[in-house]
């Protein structure tokens, strides 16, 4: 069982095999997505608001994402595992952004990481990759940027903005990305920048025509009560599973039922 490496999944694009990823926060769920044949696993600092509570990703800490980090690496045998950086922790010099992006190979165990933004952020990709730090990019809806973006919007919607989006993808290829994921772009726009860039794009809500997938796993399970985005296919409704087993859990035990004889040793 050979890992999916950058050269597995440039070789994935060229022969038009889609690539999956999903993302994982602990140990038990990237062994599941690594039986499964999931290519890629994503500690995204989507971690912030799907595991730790937190209204938003931007509370996220780099020590915490390193910590689910390592914990995702000692899970996956196959798939490549990578390391989202927090926000504030790749934006301010490019010293701090390389060393911290560092940690996550060196400490945590991760393949690669992931940062959001555009050409603001090429030379810091380019400082990455030339310390040995491969690195996929974010554009679109970049969830740090909630703020300034005056909430979850759908980006490249002008000519003007796909316009940027098409030529922010261009200037970080040339920084030494080697995937490209595109979240909440329209699907015309995901295709023609598919099209023009060379390395593999990835689709978080961006249609049918980059080479790969994305999805939190929590939403494609139905592991939470809230709604999930409109690009998310729910493929199981987990929460409702699991509700039912500790409703009935409760039950047996205020009716005596729980524990019986089976479930209890001898001398």
């Amino acid at each position: 069982m050979s890992r999916v490496t950058t050269a597995t999944l440039q070789e994935m694009k060229e022969k038009g095999d889609p690539i999956t990823l999903l993302t994982a926060y602990d140990y038990p769920t990237a062994c599941l997505l690594d039986e499964a044949g999931i290519d890629i696993l994503l500690v995204g600092d989507s971690l912030g608001n799907t595991v730790l509570g937190y209204e938003n990703t931007l509370p996220v800490t780099l020590e915490e994402s390193l910590h689910h980090t390592a914990a995702v690496a000692r899970g996956a045998k196959r798939a490549m595992v990578v390391g989202d950086l927090p926000f504030l922790y790749y934006q301010t010099t490019i010293g701090e952004a390389v060393w911290n992006a560092g940690r996550y190979l060196k400490e945590a165990g991760a393949h690669a990481v992931k940062l959001e933004g555009g050409r603001e952020r090429a030379e810091a990709v380019r400082a990455m990759v030339e310390t040995g730090i491969p690195v996929m990019g974010h554009l679109g809806l970049t969830p740090q940027m909630v703020h300034q973006f005056g909430g979850y919007r759908v980006q490249g919607k002008t000519d003007e903005a796909a316009q940027r989006l098409i030529e922010d993808a261009l200037i970080l290829e040339d920084a030494g990305i080697f995937s490209l994921v595109l979240e909440c772009v329209p699907a015309d726009v995901a295709a023609k920048v598919t099209e023009k860039v060379k390395i593999p794009t990835l689709s978080c809500g961006a249609g049918p025509h980059c080479d790969g997938q994305v999805m939190v796993v929590h939403d494609m399970l139905g592991c939470t009560d809230r709604k999930p985005p409109k690009f998310v296919k729910q493929y199981a409704n987990l929460r409702a599973i699991a509700l039912e087993a500790l409703k009935t859990f409760k039950k047996e035990v205020k009716g005596g039922v729980f524990p019986g004889p089976e479930h209890c040793y001898g001398k």
